[in-house]
Parts: C-alpha cells; sequence; structure tokens
C-alpha cells in the first residue's frame, strides 16, 4: 500500500482527486495482483452477508447457546415502531441492526469480523440503516466498505484490533472509526472530514476494557456494538459539521496502542476484571459451569 497514516490517504486522495474507497480499491488491486472488478465482487458479497445477518438478527431467534442474550435487537426495533424515542430514529435503527448482528454472532449465525467477530455489529448497523434512511444502492455501501476497510488497515497496522491486546477500545474502538469514516464519505464528505471522523470517535473510546463475562462475546460486547454504532454516527455528523479532531487522527491512534500496552491483563479479554468479576458476572460464570455439558453426556 502507498499509505500506512490516515494522512497520507487524506493527501493521495486530494492530489490524485479520488475518494478513499476508489483509493483502497486500486491499492488492494494492485497489492494482491488481482482484478478491480473480483475484488468489488468479494467486498459485495461480504456486503450480502452483513443484510442477511441483520435480517436473521430481526426476524428469528438469536437466543446464543449460553442462553444470556438474545432478541435485544428485534426489542429495540419494536420500541423505535412504537413511538418516539429518546435518542432518536436514526440512532435507534442503527442501534437496533448492530444489535441484532452481534446477536446472531452469539448465537453461531454467519456474520463478517468488521474488524474483529467481537465488534461485528457497528458497521451493518450504521451502514445498512443509512441504506434504509437515504435509498443508497448496494454499490454505493461496498464502496463504503472499502472506505472502512482502508481506515481499520491503518489503525491495524499502528495499533491494534484485538481486544485481547488492546482491550476494547482496540475492538469496538477500532470499528467505530471505521464506520464513522466511511458513513462521511458516503454522505460526501471530503477524505479530510471522513479522517477527522476517525479521531473524534476514536477519543471517545480510548481505555475502554474488554471484560467479557464468563469469557462469551455477549456481556457487554453486545451492547457496546450497539453503542457504538451511535458513537459512529455522531462522530460522522461532527465531522460533517466542520468539527475537527485537533489532536491528529493518526496520533490518537498512536495512543490507542500506548493505552492498550499498558492496559493490564486482567482487562484485556481474559474475564479476570471489569464487568467479568462483578457478584453477578460471577454468579452467571458459576452458572454456566455447573450447567456444561460434561463429555460423557
Amino acid at each position: 500500500m502507498r499509505f500506512s497514516h490516515l494522512r497520507e490517504i487524506s493527501a493521495l486522495c486530494t492530489a490524485e482527486s479520488t475518494t478513499i474507497s476508489r483509493l483502497m480499491i486500486q491499492e488492494q488491486a494492485q497489492e494482491t495482483n488481482t482484478p478491480e472488478e473480483e475484488i468489488f465482487r468479494q467486498m459485495a458479497e461480504y456486503y450480502d452477508v452483513m443484510k442477511e445477518a441483520v435480517h436473521r438478527g430481526q426476524t428469528q431467534d438469536t437466543v446464543s447457546r449460553s442462553g444470556l442474550t438474545g432478541g435485544d435487537g428485534k426489542r429495540l426495533a419494536e420500541y423505535l415502531r412504537a413511538g418516539e424515542t429518546c435518542s432518536g430514529e436514526a440512532s435507534a435503527l442503527a442501534m437496533a441492526y448492530a444489535l441484532s448482528v452481534s446477536e446472531v454472532n452469539a448465537s453461531m449465525g454467519r456474520i463478517v469480523a468488521t474488524p474483529t467477530a467481537g465488534s461485528c455489529g457497528v458497521i451493518p448497523g450504521v451502514f445498512i440503516s443509512a441504506q434504509e434512511r437515504f435509498g443508497w444502492d448496494d454499490k454505493h455501501m461496498v464502496h463504503g466498505l472499502f472506505a472502512a476497510g482502508a481506515i481499520g488497515y491503518v489503525i491495524a497496522n499502528n495499533s491494534f484490533i484485538s481486544g485481547a491486546e488492546g482491550g476494547c477500545q482496540a475492538e469496538i474502538g477500532s470499528a467505530i472509526g471505521m464506520a464513522a469514516g466511511a458513513m462521511v464519505e458516503l454522505r460526501g464528505g471530503t477524505p479530510e472530514q471522513a479522517v477527522h471522523a476517525v479521531g473524534l470517535a476514536l477519543k471517545n473510546t480510548l481505555g475502554l476494557i474488554c471484560d467479557p463475562v464468563a469469557g462469551l462475546v455477549e456481556i457487554p460486547c453486545i451492547v457496546r456494538n450497539g453503542l457504538g454504532a451511535v458513537t459512529a454516527l455522531a462522530a460522522a455528523d461532527m465531522a460533517l459539521a466542520g468539527v475537527r479532531s485537533t489532536i491528529p487522527s493518526d496520533e490518537v491512534i498512536d495512543v490507542m496502542l500506548e493505552v492498550g500496552s499498558a492496559m493490564p491483563s486482567k482487562h484485556r479479554e481474559t474475564a479476570k476484571g471489569g464487568l467479568a468479576q462483578t457478584p453477578t458476572g460471577k454468579r452467571l460464570t458459576e452458572s454456566l459451569t455447573r450447567n456444561a455439558p460434561t463429555k460423557e453426556q
């Protein structure tokens, strides 16, 4: 790739009068020696999987094998249809869809890791709800995925995307940043605005620990996906309005690396700290352990 930082993406797009998505398609084609048409087709298939996951989460049973989670995506959608929401229709719909995809993941359904399975709901929640609101076609949305991919590429190569390495700021934070920047491009914003959206989003998740109850990607992971979708929309709105990340986005990514590296291991996906070690978290873990089937069963 010709870029390793967000500032380089912005500079290349400006110099070549192109978008982040087009730049990423061209770079990936050259990097992999694959025709652009084939790369686009593959990404379109991923978007189909995302839409299928949203549909399944909204129409089918998504109770997880543990029995701890399921059905909240449908509950939120029903609440949205019932009347006025506190956060507004756009936020509520994005939350509902993000929860649904994460619940499909927890119930062993098919999802796209964006950038991980634990953060799989944010981008589909933001993208598919926005597509319904604005009437965009799938081709436009697939271009958005390439923009998100370029942002994720930079984050992964300069910081973390794994909760085990850098806490939930790495998983959910990265997904929020990717969704926010991509949403700016989908709405017609400039590459510079998209980069600012990433910084604005990531700053709001710095230090977020990864503390899954019983070590499962359910509590609090699913709820964080829902709320993460709302944060992504808010960051995109800020950037489109002209709000800038005073600390450059690349420097925010560097801070995410610093904070994640300093984070205690008990707060990095080990289930040995945070919500996993609350009295209720311990009780749920013990209950699941007692009821786990033995090899003989």
